[in-house]
């Protein structure tokens, strides 16, 4: 059954026959501590495909913390000055303008934040404290506009978000992180685009994908609406298991990436989020996968594989090292002396 609208109860998945009604007990138990949200573009992919379902569809799994997951597994308080702002990195900022999405990701790092019942959206005088934080640190070159997932706002409030931005000399980059356009293109309209754009500042987009069965032909128009109004795009995923955890599952998903104009950017390691155990794999699994496509696939399709550190250490590049002790190992896995003799 095709969904037409989204789908924020187990009551309503089993309703859509996206979950068998015995689960139904266990999953409000799932809901009642993690938000749910299925968009119509993403329920229609969810029967008889296991790596969108994995995804979007909560399980009981969720309930079974490991005694390494954490609420905030990458240290975003310890790096917040004011409130919606993350200042962790010397010339760029977090801009959090919202903490709710589209979809709700079942390996959200953010989880215990977002939704409903998470932490509310920025009050005007918050806005202004953090617009005033930005304005006041000369060494902020680059504002993330985050979440949640930002392009959900309106293109009123979008626009007078980068209004205010463009009022600040120094802020020069504008990056947006978002699922929008994969999970809800018809979201992504003229007026959104253009909302984007402001004066002097030059707008990026961040795309979250993880997998090609998202990258659908609706998709791929939002996609072309973002980049044709002269807005690049970049892209994000997260290696899960049993989602994309497969050498030639990642690199089609990469390949399609470059093929539609996004530019591959981070592979992100799973974090230690709550009850997200069963979708992480080992930093050896994924580097192997990033050996499967250094030298196979195209240099435009190579992401950097990066972890970040718990407590909030930043990220940390983690792919397979290639220089030894004056060796070096080439794409086919031969070591050869450096400098020659």
């Amino acid at each position: 059954m095709t969904a037409a609208r989204t789908l924020r109860t187990p009551a309503d998945l089993a309703e859509a026959g996206i979950v068998a009604p015995e689960l139904l007990p266990e999953l409000e138990r799932v809901a009642a501590r993690y938000a749910v949200a299925i968009t119509p573009a993403m329920a229609e992919l969810i029967p008889d495909n296991d790596a969108m379902a994995a995804q979007f569809v909560p399980t009981a799994a969720e309930l079974v913390q490991a005694p390494e997951e954490r609420a905030d597994p990458i240290g975003d308080d310890a790096h917040s000055p004011v409130e919606g702002i993350v200042h962790r990195y010397p010339d760029r900022v977090l801009l959090k303008a919202n903490h709710a999405c589209a979809v709700y990701c079942r390996f959200c790092f953010r989880r215990e934040m977002v939704g409903p019942e998470g932490i509310r959206p920025l009050s005007p005088a918050q806005l202004d404290a953090a617009m005033a934080y930005i304005a006041g640190d000369p060494a902020i070159w680059e504002v993330i506009v985050t979440g949640g997932d930002p392009l959900i706002l309106s293109s009123r409030r979008l626009k007078d978000l980068m209004a205010r931005l463009a009022k600040i000399e120094h802020v020069k980059v504008v990056r947006f992180h978002t699922r929008v356009p994969a999970v809800a293109p018809e979201m992504v309209t003229p007026g959104l685009v253009a909302a984007l754009r402001a004066p002097r500042k030059t707008t990026w987009v961040a795309l979250h994908a993880n997998h090609t069965d998202e990258l659908t032909p609706a998709a791929e128009a939002a996609i072309a609406r973002i980049q044709d109004a002269g807005i690049p795009m970049v892209s994000q995923t997260v290696l899960l298991k049993g989602v994309n955890d497969d050498a030639a599952v990642l690199e089609a998903l990469m390949r399609r990436f470059v093929e539609l104009r996004i530019k591959p950017y981070y592979l992100h390691h799973a974090d230690l989020a709550p009850g997200t155990a069963h979708f992480r794999t080992t930093l050896a699994e994924g580097q192997a996968l990033m050996r499967s496509l250094r030298g196979q696939v195209s240099g435009l399709c190579q992401p950097t594989y990066v972890l970040d550190i718990p407590g909030g250490h930043g990220k940390a590049p983690v792919g397979p090292c290639y220089v030894g002790d004056g060796e070096v190992t080439d794409p086919s896995g031969r070591s050869h002396a450096y400098p020659p003799a």
